[in-house]
């Protein structure tokens, strides 16, 4: 084989290579310092959190305080510290909470990948949920709609969302117009 063949013969060989390696998929994302790899996986887990916000919120036995504790984990800031308020309120009032509350719909609002913040509108389903006195008269105002339109502020650390702060979303998104 002459000299120019093998020439052509090792272009022809790295022209597939290189062909082939343009072709082959590129790296997949890495996560972040946030844990995310990329803003869709963000607020699938932010909308994870708010549902097992509201699981853990429907499991409380008012009477028995180590309930919270399940809540308190997936709170932190002016939301954990709101939460610990209003149980151990509830709890020095002898209220008790019954029926549950049920995640409607979530819609992404924000990511900031930055700060690790995310934030979603939620609709929540309040209508079976009632809290009681000792007596047994309901403490839920009598005007409160079955539906909660709520934006829901998250803060991520190393792929896990804690909520920080939870409030009224009035006429925006998740619950409609």
């Amino acid at each position: 084989m002459t000299l120019a063949a093998r020439w052509t013969g090792l272009g022809a060989t790295l022209l597939i290579v290189v062909g082939l390696a343009a072709c082959a998929p590129g790296p997949a994302p890495s996560p972040t310092p946030t844990g995310f790899a990329s803003e869709e996986e963000a607020f699938a887990a932010a909308e994870a959190t708010i549902n097992a916000y509201v699981n853990a919120n429907n499991r409380i036995v008012v009477s028995e305080p180590e309930s919270f504790e399940p809540l308190f984990a997936l709170t932190t800031g002016e939301q954990n510290d709101y939460e610990r308020k209003r149980l151990s309120a509830y709890h020095a009032d002898g209220y008790t909470m019954s029926g549950t509350a049920t995640v409607v719909a979530t819609e992404p609002d924000k990511w900031t990948d930055s700060t690790g913040t995310a934030s979603m509108f939620a609709c929540i389903d309040v209508s079976k949920l009632d809290v009681t006195d000792r007596s047994g008269a309901s403490q839920v105002s009598a005007d409160r709609p079955p539906r909660q339109s709520l934006r829901v502020t998250l803060v991520a650390s190393l792929g896990t969302f804690k909520i920080s702060l939870i409030e009224g979303a009035e006429g925006q998104h998740a619950c409609g117009s």
